[in-house]
C-alpha cells in the first residue's frame, strides 16, 4: 500500500474489526490514513460495500420466472445502489477519518497535489 512499505499493518482479527466500522488503535493511523486516502482508495470502498451486497443480488437471480424479470429486479436494486454509493463516499470517508481521530482535510491531500502538477505544467506549457 505505502511506498516506503514500513507502515504497520494490523492483524487480521483487526483488519476484519476495521473493515465493520470498528476503529483500530493509535499505532496504526498511518495505516489507515493509507488505506482511506492513498492510492486505490476509491476501488477499496467501493469493494467493501459492494461485496457484501452480491449473495443478495445472486439471491435474486434464483428466484424462479422469467430471466429478463430477474435481471432486471437486480439491476433495479444494483444501480441506485453503485450511484448512492458513489454520492456518499466522501461523506462516509471523512466520517472514517474523524472516527479514528484524524483531521477530516487529509482526503483533499492528495487532490490537492494533483491539481496543484496540473497547473503547474499547464503554465510552464502555456505561460512561459
Amino acid at each position: 500500500m505505502s511506498q516506503n512499505g514500513n507502515l504497520s499493518h494490523p492483524a487480521f482479527a483487526q483488519h476484519v474489526k476495521y473493515l465493520a466500522g470498528r476503529t483500530l488503535p493509535d499505532e496504526f493511523l498511518p495505516w489507515v490514513i493509507e488505506d482511506i486516502t492513498g492510492r486505490g482508495a476509491s476501488r477499496r470502498y467501493a469493494t467493501r460495500c459492494i461485496v457484501p451486497l452480491l449473495p443478495i443480488l445472486a439471491g435474486l437471480l434464483l428466484i424462479p420466472g422469467p430471466w429478463i424479470i430477474r435481471i432486471g429486479m437486480v439491476l433495479l436494486l444494483f444501480l441506485p445502489f453503485v450511484y448512492f454509493l458513489l454520492a456518499l463516499k466522501k461523506i462516509y470517508l471523512r466520517h472514517r477519518l474523524v472516527s479514528h481521530g484524524l483531521n477530516p482535510s487529509l482526503l483533499d491531500v492528495h487532490e490537492q497535489k494533483k491539481m496543484d502538477e496540473e497547473k503547474q505544467a499547464y503554465e510552464s506549457r502555456y505561460r512561459p
